[in-house]
């Protein structure tokens, strides 16, 4: 079955200190999928989360996602630098592109023991 994935684009709403944009990927009005990027200082683009709901993967949406916000980049923000920290699924699509890796990093985590005075104690990232 092929179904019409339409991608709209959600302009930031807050100030130029934090400028998010982000792109929906949706069928029927239906979210299947979403790709976001935030504007930072000194002429950076930080490329941040995707996601594609688990029944419509492998599809071509991640790509048409990406591809939606490198035009936009592309549009925008020449000569500008766009950097994003990925995992390893989502590498081979940005050496494809382009990007040169950088330095590694590891996911942690740990289960939170006890609640703290002010709720429950937050995660710190590195």
């Amino acid at each position: 079955m092929n179904h019409d994935i339409k991608i709209l684009h959600v302009l930031p709403s807050g100030t130029r200190q934090y400028c998010m944009h982000g792109w929906v990927a949706h069928v029927d009005n239906i979210c299947v999928g979403h790709i976001h990027m935030l504007i930072e200082a000194n002429d950076r683009v930080k490329f941040l989360d995707a996601w594609v709901h688990d029944d419509w993967r492998r599809k071509g949406i991640f790509r048409k996602l990406w591809d939606t916000r490198w035009k936009f980049v592309q549009e925008n923000f020449s000569g500008w630098k766009a950097y994003a920290w990925c995992k390893p699924m989502s590498l081979p699509l940005l050496l494809e592109k382009g990007f040169t890796p950088g330095d590694s990093s590891v996911y942690v985590e740990k289960e939170i023991e006890e609640k703290g005075p002010y709720g429950p104690n937050c995660f710190v990232s590195c």
